[in-house]
């Protein structure tokens, strides 16, 4: 009997590392035994957000009746349980939508801890601060990135001709008047009604599901934006809204870690389709899904 189950186990065993090692289509092998094999990957958490402070910067703007106030005593409630659950992921970096210097993040939280001024209400703060403060985490890393569209702008001697690429920066606006984009704007006024309606982890569970996520990038390539005579309406899309999140990706990439780290990335709702495509394509990191914790 003992012989038997040993047997069993051993099958069993056995049944799942040769499992692995095939794709489901006519037993050829895993990409991942030659890409990844047993070396261990680096785990990453996106956490698609608002943004809680309403800077009023995205294309999209949330109406007055459907903005929290992260400051109440329910919401920081709330707070405490979204920060509970996302604590599952137990992260050893913390990656946020802020540019490079973020010693103003930790300069206010200190401010804070020490009782002379508030938290700062976005959710580089509430989130990410607080989270650094609990695992105890020596910074906090902004891995924003500016566009290669915008940059080529910026650089460009304006008494020269113009060129296609000005044609193109008339494009690189989000939304639009036609019918889709109109579907997307209610799409947006009722998921921003929902946070008035529940409770923080809720939306949060709701907004980095997959179904969510990836309509979100839908948005991009379905409306009037991505419409054009020629190429206008993807050349712009490429080389901002989708270069902007490349190099997000990249800076990522490049925060000093190991195969035991634990990356935790909190960024507007709107940046996580092309992010979670980019890490799970990626042989080097191992993404963990929001609603799996």
């Amino acid at each position: 009997m003992y012989l038997k189950s040993k047997f069993i186990i051993l099958l069993s065993i056995f049944s799942i590392v040769f499992l692995k090692t095939l794709n489901a289509q006519n037993g050829f092998l895993d990409p991942d035994v030659f890409l990844v094999k047993d070396k261990k990957a680096p785990k990453v958490l996106l956490v698609g957000s608002w943004h809680f402070n309403y800077p009023g910067l995205d294309a999209h703007k949330a109406k007055e009746e459907n903005k929290i106030n992260i400051y109440s005593e329910q919401r920081q409630k709330e707070l405490k349980k979204l920060l509970d659950y996302i604590s599952k992921f137990k992260p050893t970096k913390i990656a946020v939508e802020s540019g490079p210097i973020t010693g103003y993040l930790i300069h206010n939280f200190k401010s804070f801890k020490a009782g002379k001024e508030k938290l700062y209400a976005n959710e580089r703060s509430q989130i990410g601060m607080r989270l650094v403060d609990r695992f105890n985490l020596d910074t906090i890393y902004g891995v924003d990135a500016y566009p290669l569209l915008l940059e080529l702008r910026d650089k460009k001697d304006t008494l020269l001709p113009k060129t296609y690429t000005d044609e193109i920066l008339k494009r690189h606006y989000f939304g639009g008047s036609d019918e889709i984009s109109k579907r997307y704007t209610e799409f947006y006024n009722y998921r921003e009604s929902m946070t008035v309606k529940r409770t923080l982890l809720d939306n949060f569970r709701y907004i980095n599901s997959d179904k969510v996520i990836d309509r979100m990038f839908g948005a991009s390539i379905a409306g009037g934006q991505f419409e054009s005579k020629r190429f206008e309406g993807p050349d712009a899309l490429s080389m901002h809204w989708m270069n902007r999140n490349l190099r997000i990706f990249k800076k990522i990439k490049d925060i000093p870690h190991d195969e035991n780290d634990r990356i935790l990335v909190i960024f507007g709702a709107g940046h996580i389709p092309i992010l979670k495509w980019l890490f799970q394509t990626s042989p080097q990191f191992e993404l963990v899904k929001f609603n799996d914790l």
